[in-house]
């Protein structure tokens, strides 16, 4: 039988490779390598969605885990969190859009999106390990 919750372990994990992979992402265009990015950025867009399907998978089966503390990290948990499940649903159409541009060779308009969505899906992909750290470590 499949224990559903270490589902959330393997979306952490996730999480940092995708993490991981924007960063290899962004330095390789910095450097001007666009093979490279590119590689590193659709293989970036693959883990958030292999996380995704883990994701759902867990909270059908697992459901809401409540946070068991009742400090001041609450307030730090919440401040975390909230942002992230925004952002994290806010940012979809914009890598379908920024990833659109950058397969037609639309570079403009890439850019024009990537230059802060690339931050917000960091903030999504570090925040996420956060939020598994402090809901299942600490």
């Amino acid at each position: 039988m499949m224990d559903w919750g270490k589902l959330s372990t393997l979306n952490a994990f996730l999480n940092a490779v995708s993490a991981i992979l924007l960063l290899g992402g962004f330095i390789n265009i910095r450097q001007g390598n666009k093979s490279r990015h590119k590689r590193f950025m659709l293989t970036a867009l693959t883990v958030s969605a292999l996380f995704f399907v883990s994701y759902a998978i867990y909270h059908t089966r697992i459901g809401s885990v409540p946070y068991p503390y009742h400090d001041w990290t609450r307030t730090l948990y919440f401040s975390i969190l909230i942002p992230h499940v925004i952002l994290a649903a806010a940012m979809v159409p914009f890598i379908i859009a920024a990833v659109s541009f950058a397969l037609r060779e639309k570079f403009e308009a890439h850019v024009r999106i990537v230059k802060y969505l690339w931050w917000i899906w960091m903030y999504v992909s570090v925040s996420g390990i956060a939020v598994y750290l402090m809901l299942y470590v600490l």
